[in-house]
């Protein structure tokens, strides 16, 4: 864990694949630390990365964690909650996350069972206690972190964290650096939530996957090159009426190349992309 700023750390996550062979240990994890209790930024891939991230926090400080804060519900951010259950702990989520944590849930446990060996009952994920609808302060004592819900983007539950103090954006997902950009929302809505996003006064930006960069609009730069070649190219395909499959071997190759994990995820973008683009008016 990493002290970035007086008060904020961040555990840097792998950048690879959410896989047994890293133990599922491939997210970005943060702490703000106030002068009464903790807010943690996402618990981890796994409940035993779960466990390792509080006896890293109760390391820093022995501070309660008032507030566990899931950034969105994919589960290398989310597994390792149980981790942090206790009467004085709330769990922080958009409004959203509870769908999409219902609608995703089996296919989790399913492949911690099948890929990592691990045996979760449902109901110990501890589920949001708090939701965030637009805007909402979180008070640590001395301390206020800004929590704001976005439009659909990476996902349609995504969520950001603030830190006044320190003028750390913790943008989790929304954001990625060195690992390719991930399409599980809307690709249209996630460039125009970027635009918004650049306009934030942040010193420094940590993303969901990657090293953490200093602010301003260039930090969103490398992703935007990725995602509107990955628009404009997908247009352009449908436009010649091209076929998915067709699609997938042409569409955004060069952009990919820049990325770590294209051979992964970048198909799969464009897959999401020519199904929301497909009807497009």
């Amino acid at each position: 864990m990493a002290e970035i700023a007086p008060g904020v750390y961040v555990h840097a996550g792998l950048v690879e694949d959410w896989l047994p062979g890293n133990g599922g240990d491939v997210a970005n994890l943060g702490l703000v630390v106030g002068s009464r209790c903790v807010a943690v930024i996402d618990s981890g891939g796994t409940p035993q990365v779960g466990q390792r991230w509080r006896a890293a926090i109760e390391r820093i400080t022995r501070l309660p964690v008032c507030f566990v804060i899931n950034t969105h519900a994919h589960p290398d951010h989310v597994l390792g909650n149980a981790a942090f259950t206790g009467p004085d702990t709330r769990f922080v989520a958009s409004v959203k996350f509870d769908a999409a944590m219902a609608a995703r849930r089996p296919y989790f446990l399913n492949a911690l069972a099948r890929d990592f060996g691990v045996s979760v009952a449902p109901g110990t994920m501890a589920d949001p206690t708090l939701t965030v609808d637009g805007t909402r302060e979180l008070d640590l004592g001395d301390r206020i972190v800004v929590l704001q819900t976005w439009p659909t983007a990476h996902t349609d539950n995504d969520l950001t964290v603030y830190d006044r103090t320190s003028r750390t954006l913790f943008a989790s997902d929304l954001l990625f650096v060195q690992h390719i950009p991930v399409v599980d929302g809307s690709l249209r809505g996630w460039l125009a939530t970027m635009q918004q996003l650049a306009k934030i006064d942040a010193a420094r930006i940590v993303p969901g996957h990657g090293p953490t960069l200093a602010g301003g609009p260039d930090a969103w730069k490398p992703q935007q090159a990725y995602l509107e070649a990955l628009l404009r190219e997908t247009r352009a395909a449908l436009k010649a009426r091209k076929t998915l499959s067709q699609a997938v071997d042409t569409v955004g190759i060069q952009a990919a190349t820049q990325w770590q994990l294209a051979e992964r995820f970048h198909r799969r973008n464009v897959t999401a992309a020519f199904a929301e683009l497909e009807w497009e008016d």
